[in-house]
């Protein structure tokens, strides 16, 4: 019975939903232009007389399509809202919302565009007809919410009629995970796939897909008992009996679940709440793998089953538990290789490749993105861990690629993908969107003298698991600062192998053997800036950033990074005290950069942290500083030096500063690309720039905007990357004498990993002297 709580739960969700869905703007979908449509030109380019020109491409050749519009990153999503979730048929205009989430998902996690389309075609032949004159327009059709068994004949005869794929995600998404987890859960139990006994309660659509892809991996139809409402589907039963279950119909007296869940090892549950009673679980086999699907109230509550059979794996459809099966798992990224390769339809041979892609994910480490999925201990691969979070980025890495291959493979593959290696970094630049500019950072990372850097938040998650990347992809030698229970409990509790003085050094705060050694460094080094010998050795025993910035100083480490804790500014003394600048650092003041990637590109922001009011002399400086660590990434630099003037509109102090600091740029590095004082937009519009000054030095877009004061610098970039949704890499602090990065509290582990490798490169490399003369 429903609780008053619960019913008050449910009435706050569906109050929260409704305004969800109602604001800002109706729906949960826009479209968006992916060309300019500024001015009169681009409006002939994008249509008449333009668009001729493209179109009589297509006349010519079918396949050009895909090179000239959007069709081939295009999926229509269709449904006639006969089965829609746990809503049952509801109807076409009333499955929108789920249709339009349905979108949502793809996008999301696959960068795939989606037309929803909701059809008024309750019968097999209009619906057919309504989704097969839609071919020209999509690359790929996924069927969502028909109810069985006319979903089945739909699909049929669509894959038949249509050359592109289609896929209906309630039979096949589902079976795809369910297989996957099957083929997890029997190695964890130590079974075989063709001798173990698979008995189903339900057999609709999703139930029976599960089974016929089970019997393609390995399964015994032999093996397989199906029930349902009407109980066992034996030969001679005539209730809801359809060729599509007569592949599973047994000569046998049995009628009920009971009677044949003896000895089963897989129970797989897609029917009703409440179905599988304890009782039945006691007479399954040893080590049982327990399906129980349906929502939002399973075939039997986790806890009851574990209760039953301490020694059952048990999956759900439920996120609150373990073992989700979940379609997100795979319909995006099944749809990603099978656009990217052209292929022509989605087929056992692609199915079966992305259930074992999914399968191996889930016996790897998790990442740092799924671990923040699950609350307490990450899971590692086992009973409670046979699939992967929907929220591993790798899925799309893993799935993608092994499905495309597989319709290379199997002759389906109208776009071969002829280098495989570029087409998985493509889809990793998607997953890490700073991909594609750090990867000549990575590369030079690779390929450098191993360099050690230390991390100051040794214990931090984020660092472990960084730590765990750098040393997989050959980036650095990591030394932690920690204490060494604390790190290796915590490695242990989230999975990861890595081990303490195997794979990476310590320096333990509480005893380390040259913590005498650093006391006396610091006090060489900040006896005359106030450190007494008793701060020093409070200092060296609490301050993971002081002990970091020593072992930087006394070459123990090659690179630091810190930050992940406390105020910025704290770190930025201590960096201070102990690193210090550059000595080709005039102004002996250091400065932070910050690069933001987002659609529009990859744009460099400075003095984002450190300087409060730099003069022109220290602005120039800086941008110099910034322009050398621009060219890491192997981006020529172009830097405009903004200001409320616009090519001297006004003459404020400020608008005065910028433009000296640029005459000073000017005069001391000729050969960078740089010019001011200019307002935002001019700086990032060459059409704009030329108009109101034609002359400026300038060409296209900046990529580095210098900003007069730290206000100014903070507030744009934490404005533009909340209104953006930019991933923001840094701040990276420019100037320092030797290599010293201080990281914020909201850093994820793939930022510390990105701020790993610049910290290499730099450490690799010896620094220019910047300013030839005054």
């Amino acid at each position: 019975m429903t609780s008053e709580a619960d019913k008050a739960r449910s009435s706050d969700l569906d109050e929260a939903a409704l305004f969800f869905h109602r604001y800002p703007v109706a729906g949960k979908l826009e479209i968006q232009a992916t060309k300019p449509l500024g001015n009169q030109r681009d409006l002939a380019l994008a249509y008449s007389p333009g668009v001729a020109a493209p179109c009589l491409a297509i006349k010519d050749d079918p396949g050009a399509a895909a090179l000239y519009t959007g069709r081939a990153n295009l999926v229509g999503v269709v449904s006639n809202g006969t089965a829609v979730l746990g809503l049952g048929n509801i109807g076409p205009l009333a499955s929108k919302p789920v249709m339009e989430g349905k979108a949502v998902l793809f996008k999301k996690f696959a960068g795939i565009d989606v037309f929803d389309i909701e059809i008024d075609a309750p019968g097999i032949e209009r619906m057919v007809e309504a989704i097969s004159a839609l071919e020209p327009t999509f690359g790929g059709i996924n069927l969502e919410d028909i109810k069985a068994p006319e979903c089945f004949e739909v699909e049929e005869q669509l894959k038949a009629r249509m050359g592109i794929p289609v896929f209906h995600d309630d039979q096949h998404g589902t079976a795809i995970i369910v297989a996957a987890a099957v083929l997890n859960g029997l190695e964890v139990a130590g079974k075989s796939l063709p001798d173990v006994k698979i008995v189903t309660s339900g057999a609709g659509a999703a139930a029976l897909a599960c089974l016929n892809l089970l019997v393609s991996l390995g399964a015994s139809r032999e093996n397989i008992w199906v029930t349902d409402r009407f109980g066992v589907a034996y030969k001679g039963r005539v209730d809801e009996m359809d060729r599509w279950k007569d592949p599973y119909v047994k000569d046998t007296n049995a009628r009920a679940l009971a009677d044949v869940i003896g000895g089963a090892d897989v129970f797989l549950g897609l029917s009703a709440a409440g179905v599988l009673k304890p009782e039945l679980l006691k007479e399954m086999a040893d080590r049982p793998l327990i399906m129980a699907l349906a929502n939002p109230t399973p075939e039997i509550m986790p806890e009851l089953a574990r209760a039953a059979r301490p020694d059952a794996m048990i999956c759900t459809g439920r996120s609150d538990f373990p073992n989700q099966v979940n379609n997100v798992l795979c319909f995006p990224y099944i749809f990603r290789g099978a656009l990217d390769a052209g292929a022509t339809a989605i087929n056992e041979e692609m199915k079966m490749a992305a259930v074992r892609a999914i399968a191996a994910l889930a016996r790897e480490e998790p990442s740092d993105v799924a671990a923040r999925a699950y609350s307490g201990e990450t899971p590692t691969f086992g009973p409670n861990y046979l699939i992967p979070s929907p929220f591993d980025p790798r899925l799309i890495l893993r799935i993608a690629p092994a499905v495309a291959q597989a319709a290379m493979d199997s002759g389906v593959a109208t776009r071969p993908i002829v280098d495989m290696e570029a087409y998985v970094d493509r889809l990793n630049r998607f997953v890490f969107r700073s991909g594609l500019v750090m990867k000549p950072v990575f590369a030079a990372a690779r390929t450098a003298t191993r360099k050690r850097v230390i991390y100051a938040d040794g214990e931090d998650e984020r660092v472990l698991r960084a730590a765990q990347v750098v040393l997989e992809e050959g980036t650095a030698e990591p030394t932690l600062i920690g204490r060494p229970h604390v790190i290796d409990v915590r490695l242990r509790r989230y999975g990861l192998r890595i081990r303490p003085g195997t794979d990476f050094a310590i320096v333990n705060p509480e005893d380390d053997p040259r913590y005498r050694d650093y006391v006396d460094l610091l006090i060489r080094l900040a006896g005359r800036r106030g450190v007494t010998q008793e701060a020093a050795r409070t200092m060296v025993r609490t301050d993971a950033t002081v002990i970091a910035a020593l072992a930087l100083h006394r070459g123990d480490a090659d690179a630091m990074i810190c930050g992940l804790e406390g105020r910025f500014e704290r770190h930025l003394r201590n960096v201070n005290l102990i690193i210090g600048a550059r000595a080709d650092v005039r102004y002996r003041d250091l400065s932070a950069l910050s690069m933001l990637i987002s659609q529009r590109g990859v744009t460099f922001l400075t003095d984002t942290y450190v300087t409060l009011d730099p003069s022109a002399d220290e602005i120039a400086e800086m941008t110099l500083l910034a322009a050398e660590a621009i060219s890491r990434f192997g981006i020529v630099p172009k830097a405009a030096l903004l200001s409320h003037s616009n090519f001297g509109s006004r003459d404020s102090a400020s608008a005065l500063k910028m433009r000296e600091a640029a005459a000073i740029l000017k005069r001391i590095a000729p050969e960078l690309e740089s010019d001011g004082e200019m307002h935002g937009d001019s700086a990032l519009s060459e059409e704009l720039r030329r108009r109101v000054y034609p002359h400026s030095v300038l060409k296209d877009q900046a990529n580095l905007l210098v900003f007069p004061n730290l206000d100014a610098a903070n507030i744009a970039l934490t404005t533009v990357k909340t209104m953006t949704d930019a991933l923001h890499v840094g701040p990276i602090l420019l100037g320092t004498r030797l290599p010293a990065h201080i990281l914020t509290p909201s850093v994820t582990s793939r930022g510390i990993v990105n701020m790993t490798a610049l910290a290499v490169v730099e450490a690799s490399q010896d620094a220019p002297t910047l300013i030839a003369g005054g």
